[in-house]
């Protein structure tokens, strides 16, 4: 199963992309500058599941020390949705440690299995 990890969550993609090799799936994270953009990635990497690993706007601006315009923000905001709308699976990681993450991803692709 080719799986695709796309978000904002730059370290947290590899390191689940890892995790995944290990467990035998053939999983690729994008890189940071498209991963806003699920839908591109679908045309061209084909995945069989399209994962997208979210970090909040608040979480992203504290770590970079960015101080955004609104406009800015509402277009970061749009392509978020639009990311959440065209993912097989949508996990917000702000609150929850990588093992977590992966236990999550774990049990949605035992579902897509069966």
């Amino acid at each position: 199963m080719r799986i695709t990890l796309v978000g904002p969550c730059a370290s947290g993609k590899s390191v689940l992309a890892h995790a995944l090799r290990a467990r035998g799936y053939d999983a690729h994270q994008c890189s940071q500058e498209h991963s806003y953009v699920p839908d591109m990635w679908r045309r061209i990497c084909r995945p069989d599941v399209l994962i997208y690993l979210d970090v909040s706007l608040a979480a992203i601006r504290q770590r970079r020390r960015i101080d955004w315009g609104v406009s800015y923000l509402q277009t970061l905001q749009d392509r978020l949705r639009d990311a959440r709308q065209h993912c097989d699976l949508y996990i917000a990681t702000d609150d929850l440690t990588p093992e977590q993450v992966l236990e999550q991803i774990l049990d949605f692709l035992k579902q897509v299995e069966a």
